[in-house]
């Protein structure tokens, strides 16, 4: 099962994989973590938050992280790239799981505002337009963290370079 969604020397394309795995995966009770466990396999540096994917639809993902002490900062709270982290996860698997079969996507830039501490357990949520065409273009996608209380507490704009697969 991993091996199709995690992949060193080939670059299958991912939105297949990840359209399969969730909905084969996310139904059962442990579904969601055992997909969102693959999910780090697959993209270390995302798995480091242990955050685990709620909703992920075509143009729609959240992602929840709960606080604790390996993603807090001096300031006990949230640790701001923890949060740029969470946004880029939320955008790119909006984005990622609704593209053509032979497309492919690469973040070439992220700006992320930070509203307010973040702290207790936090929601990434991200809504957008998917692409339909396979032709080489740059999509800004908004995502927003939200705490327990709906506060916002950190926004992102995330620039994802789509095109055919090559």
């Amino acid at each position: 099962m991993v091996s199709k969604l995690v992949t060193t020397t080939s670059k299958p394309a991912l939105a297949p994989a990840l359209r399969q795995r969730w909905a084969r995966l996310s139904p059962w009770p442990g579904g969601k973590w055992l997909f969102s466990k693959l999910l780090g396999i697959a993209v270390p540096y995302t798995g480091a938050l242990g955050a685990q994917i709620d909703t992920l639809a075509p143009g729609h993902c959240v992602v929840i992280l709960r606080e604790r002490r390996r993603v807090r900062n001096h300031l006990n709270s949230v640790h701001a790239i923890a949060l740029s982290n969470l946004l880029e996860a939320s955008t790119g698997l909006a984005v990622l799981n609704g593209m053509p079969d032979d497309a492919r996507g690469i973040l070439v830039a992220l700006e992320t505002r930070y509203l307010k501490k973040a702290r207790g357990t936090l929601r990434a949520e991200c809504r957008c337009e998917i692409p339909r065409e396979n032709t080489e273009c740059e999509y800004c996608i908004t995502g927003e963290v939200r705490d327990a209380s709906g506060d916002i507490v950190a926004t992102a704009t995330a620039h994802w370079l789509i095109g055919p697969q090559g």
